[in-house]
């Protein structure tokens, strides 16, 4: 069970993205420093107790309408190698020390635990307390579609956010991370996917996808 440490990081997680955001091919703002508020998110915990892993949800709205985004993100003790394309940067954490903080869509542990998760083999976590499960969080996969060893072989960002490619029992699948979230967003001929909630500004609490498993 991963223990969530009430300390301090420096920098903050939200000022490691505001200048980390704007860079991603999916960013649909209209700020180089955009204003960030966390707007939700769930954690997963890794069995080996090494890396934390959280699903962070933040909004700004330097384009109008307030947009959410998913940010998959790890926290690592050391530098995971050949990754280096998804550092987002390192903090000095009040307990753990340095950690190096990744978008998690770039890590084998949170992409691991994300297809655990949706073959019902893993459980959200809330994102603030300790052993405590999130059940707002759904995953909902056609039987079969992940068979046991099921790993994504590759990664792709692009403006549509990020797509996963997953080899899972001699099938080929892709994994698509809703990086600009949808209320209500609808996924026809999927083969599953992961909804959850956040809260815009307005106080209102929108549902849609976070991940969309599709063949091929």
């Amino acid at each position: 069970m991963a223990v969530i440490h009430r300390t301090t990081m420096k920098p903050g997680k939200r000022e490691l993205l505001t200048a980390w955001l704007p860079t991603r091919p999916w960013y649909a703002g209209a700020s180089a420093a955009p204003e960030l508020t966390g707007a939700g998110g769930f954690r997963i915990d890794d069995p080996q107790g090494e890396v934390g892993i959280e699903f962070m949800v933040v909004t700004e709205a330097s384009a109008g309408e307030p947009v959410a985004y998913l940010v998959p993100l790890t926290y690592r003790g050391a530098p995971l190698e050949g990754a280096g394309e998804g550092l987002i940067g390192t903090s000095e954490h009040g307990v753990l020390g340095t950690r190096w903080i990744y978008d998690g869509a770039h890590d084998p542990v949170l992409t691991e635990r994300l297809l655990a998760l949706l073959a019902g083999s893993a459980e959200p976590q809330d994102q603030n307390v300790s052993g405590s499960p999130d059940p707002t969080v759904v995953p909902e996969t056609a039987e079969g579609a992940l068979t046991p060893g099921a790993a994504v072989v590759a990664v792709e960002d692009g403006p549509g956010g990020t797509r996963l490619a997953v080899e899972a029992g001699g099938r080929s699948l892709t994994l698509e991370l809703v990086r600009v979230l949808e209320p209500g967003r609808t996924d026809p001929g999927a083969l599953g996917r992961l909804t959850a909630g956040w809260e815009l500004p307005d106080g209102s609490r929108p549902r849609g996808s976070l991940a969309v498993l599709r063949e091929g």
